[in-house]
């Protein structure tokens, strides 16, 4: 059976029902300044499209890849596949959910993007009337919802991709359509925007990175016609992306999380690329400090099951990140796609109308113009144990880059009061024999807590937000003293680390986290045998009698044994053993790890908590000591409890 496709009567009822009449008199060109090319920030522009990302070099490369690379041409089939079941779709609708009209630039994306590489790839001229009857419905859009600048940066993005890469196939008519919508909706707003108190264009996140390539690209699309306002869209862009960069400093390590490391990055290299493509230089951004480095911290961050270290606002399923691409590309590094291309080869095996899985979908063509000219499965040539310094500081323990059984320890410091932070300095996460023993429950839809009121997006100490269970302490693998929140000004670092083959270890200051509640909280983790780990904690200044909670959130089935002291978990036919080491009073417990019933928490099916409550001596001083042994729970010898500062001395 033919896939449908548009014929140009149904194109034009398209047009009609997204609001636009055919026959209806069309803005003027704009007026080319003829000395724009000399202009500071439009000065060598490329003057002719396509000019973002790929040329028509590009798509001849792919056409020709595609023969000679079965992979890449799996690849290509699945956008294909994508942009086939797009065909039989409408136009998008204008359609906010809350604040947000974010889902509906996305989609507009994900469509415009597959539909258009279809097109250059096949040359099939459904794919180039549905991409033309998709850019038109999204700029007949009232707005593109500035109040919530994401969306507009997206929607801008979209659309200035869309007119470049099927400028020469788009009539006049379309075009100033198209072209005007860039203008009206994304730039303008944007120059509104930033001089105004919106603080995107100084935040030093995501918002930053993402507002300001989604305007870059429309600025560099439409700067040949349009060079007034694109010139004052790229000088106040230079001006001001610097403070995005600042996330990555010194090493790379993204404080939002793994998540928002794809988010946030995946459009900075957008705006290198398309800098290099239509100036021929990207601003020295690549070389921002900590950028590059930030692909193999990315690396780290993913678990050897292809989950996410999914500290902060992030889920824990990872993706194909067409970013990793650009990187492994630009660093000459093919053992980068470590995991991608095997990734890559499940999704393209198990491929279904539905389209590409996860977020970063949306930009998996980015991946085929990307696809580095080695593709060799090679391990990543990164280190086994790792640190990562920064605001929100990390170390990683893991026994293999390419064993998916492999062990794995995640744990970090940080702070409450960074972007997407939660309540989780101090908190890990375990895997070994492919089985997630120690989770994070991640975070809660936004929506869900915005529309009921919640004041989600206020960090002070007494904020609703800490009200959140999976944002708070009480929801994470960390400590907790007498039930209270920990501080959202206090940052923890990691004061110790070692990399020796033999028991490395890290060691985090909580101290700062638990101000006004305790002098000092160290918290160890210490490897051996690459199976086991020790998490050892130290607490002094304690209030006689205070409660200290320890927390290790988990899906596995939980069986408590000799008197409480030893803990057997079990998943998928794989055990781990936990022991309570000390103090020897305490005893290890289990419960549901379900939230308040305050009406807007949201319920954690499956998952529950192992913890232990310890009270402090007269002293003050407490030493809590977990053993977590992933040999399938064979008996094993428990490592001794020794002072935190005698582990750095033993190699």
């Amino acid at each position: 059976m033919k896939t449908p496709h548009f014929t140009p009567i149904q194109f034009a009822a398209l047009v009609l029902v997204s609001g636009l009449t055919l026959g209806r008199a069309q803005p003027a060109p704009a007026t080319v300044d003829p000395g724009f090319a000399t202009g500071p920030e439009l000065a060598g522009l490329r003057p002719t499209h396509p000019r973002l990302i790929a040329d028509a070099a590009t798509w001849e490369k792919l056409r020709a890849r595609r023969a000679t690379d079965p992979q890449f041409a799996a690849l290509l089939a699945a956008i294909e596949g994508e942009a086939r079941s797009i065909l039989r779709q409408p136009p998008a609708e204008y359609r906010k959910i809350g604040r947000r009209l974010l889902d509906i630039s996305r989609l507009v994306q994900r469509r415009t993007l597959a539909l258009a590489t279809a097109y250059r790839v096949t040359g099939d001229a459904a794919f180039l009337r549905r991409a033309e009857a998709e850019m038109l419905a999204a700029a007949a859009f009232a707005d593109w919802n500035p109040s919530h600048f994401l969306d507009v940066a997206e929607m801008t993005a979209a659309l200035a991709l869309g007119y470049d890469w099927l400028h020469g196939e788009l009539t006049p008519v379309e075009r100033a359509r198209i072209r005007t919508a860039i203008v009206e909706k994304g730039l303008r707003p944007a120059l509104e925007a930033t001089a105004s108190a919106s603080g995107w264009h100084t935040n030093e996140n995501n918002w930053n990175q993402v507002c300001f390539g989604g305007v870059i690209l429309g600025a560099l699309a439409v700067g040949d016609e349009e060079p007034e306002i694109a010139g004052r869209i790229l000088a106040r862009a230079r001006t001001h992306v610097v403070h995005g960069l600042r996330a990555y400093a010194p090493a790379g390590v993204y404080p939002e999380g793994p998540g928002y490391w794809s988010y946030g990055t995946s459009y900075t290299v957008l705006t290198v690329a398309a800098l290099e493509s239509a100036l021929g230089t990207d601003w020295n951004i690549a070389d921002s400090a900590g950028f590059l480095a930030s692909a193999g911290a990315f690396l780290q961050m993913t678990a050897p099951s292809g989950l996410f270290f999914n500290f902060s606002d992030c889920r824990e399923e990872g993706s194909i990140e067409p970013a990793l691409f650009w990187f492994a590309r630009r660093l000459e590094n093919p053992g980068l796609l470590t995991g991608q291309l095997e990734a890559l080869k499940q999704f393209t095996g198990t491929t279904s109308a539905n389209g590409v899985p996860g977020e970063s979908g949306r930009l998996l063509p980015l991946a085929a113009i990307w696809w580095p000219d080695r593709t060799a499965a090679t391990a990543p040539a990164l280190p086994l144990r790792w640190i990562g310094r920064g605001t929100n500081p990390l170390a990683v323990f893991r026994s293999s880059w390419t064993d998916p059984q492999a062990f794995y320890l995640g744990l970090k410091g940080g702070a409450a009061h960074l972007n997407h932070a939660h309540m989780d300095a101090g908190s890990f996460v375990l895997e070994c024999d492919g089985v997630r023993w120690a989770r994070d429950l991640g975070s809660q839809d936004y929506e869900s807590l915005e529309s009921r009121g919640v004041d989600l997006w206020n960090r002070r100490q007494d904020s609703q937000r800490w009200q959140v269970f999976r944002l708070n302490n009480r929801s994470h693998n960390t400590l907790t003293i007498d039930g209270q929140s920990h501080r959202v000004d206090g940052e923890a670092r990691i004061a110790g680390f070692s990399d020796a083959a033999k028991n490395p270890c890290a060691i985090v200051d909580l101290t700062p986290v638990f101000a006004g509640q305790a002098s000092r909280v160290l918290r160890g983790f210490r490897v051996r045998h690459e199976r086991e780990v020790m998490v050892q904690d130290e607490l002094a200044g304690l209030k006689p009698g205070a409660d200290v909670r320890w927390a290790m959130a988990t899906g596995a089935d939980i069986s408590i044994e000799d008197g409480s002291a030893r803990a057997i978990l079990s998943e998928r036919g794989r055990r781990l053993e936990v022991r309570l080491l000390a103090p020897a009073a305490a005893k290890l417990a289990v419960i549901d790890a379900a939230p308040p019933d305050d009406g807007f928490n949201a319920p954690n099916p499956g998952r529950r908590m192992l913890i232990v409550h310890a009270a402090a001596p007269a002293d003050g001083t407490l030493t809590i000591a977990i053993w977590l042994n992933s040999t399938n729970a064979a008996a094993g010898t428990a490592p001794l409890v020794e002072p935190l500062e005698q582990w750095l001395q033993k190699r």
